[in-house]
């Protein structure tokens, strides 16, 4: 995938209303430090497009991320960052099930799961919402670089297990550092994101 331009569009607090966008979104959430920023600079052949911090928590609000004047990049507040008010944590969490429900053009949700850790309980909670809200995430496993390649498939089927995943769920190995799963990663983006533009003349027509 060439990228041509990438500019960050939108930004989407608590109290905004979701844009009125004509192009197909994919969402990513994860875990507060799983690594969305990273993965999504990473994708983009960008160093600080999406702002990267040591500290979690640094999405705070849903960011839209024009590519190419063809789709978006949605990046989501991390969940289950634990230094902010239970009052914040819940306004967070209906922000991003507004999202969810009511996004007109949102057709693919990517999870990030770290691959060293068995998957958390709200990791195993928002997956649950994902299908809840009628969407079968594709499952990011993130920080692949920092296991032994011998073991990734262990960790996979840790994750698969734990979230209860649908069969056929794909799950992909990624590193922001080795670069591992982002060619992987892109070819779904740009079958989907062709399978939906199509769609959409369909319905337009």
């Amino acid at each position: 995938m060439k990228i041509k331009s990438a500019k960050l569009e939108t930004v989407c607090g608590i109290t905004s209303k979701l844009p009125e966008n004509d192009k197909v979104e994919f969402a990513f959430i994860g875990r507060s430090n799983v690594g969305k920023s990273s993965l999504i600079n990473c994708m983009l052949n960008r160093k600080s497009l999406a702002r990267t911090s040591s500290q979690p928590g640094k999405t705070q609000t849903i960011n839209y991320y024009n590519i190419n004047n063809d789709f978006y990049f949605v990046d989501l507040p991390g969940y289950g960052y634990a230094k902010i008010s239970k009052e914040i944590q819940g306004k967070w969490k209906k922000m991003i099930l507004n999202y969810f429900e009511n996004s007109r053009m949102l057709r693919v949700v990517f999870q990030l799961i770290d691959i060293r850790h068995e998957p958390s309980e709200k990791d195993v909670q928002m997956y649950k919402t994902l299908v809840g809200c009628g969407f079968y995430p594709i499952i990011i496993a993130t920080k692949s670089d920092k296991i032994k390649k011998a073991q990734i498939n262990k960790h996979i089927d840790a994750i698969t297990g734990k979230l209860s995943a649908v069969d056929g769920t794909p799950v992909i190995p990624f590193s922001s550092s080795s670069r591992e799963g982002r060619d992987e990663l892109w070819e779904y983006i740009c079958e989907y994101a062709e399978y939906f533009s199509e769609d959409e003349d369909i319905d337009e027509q």
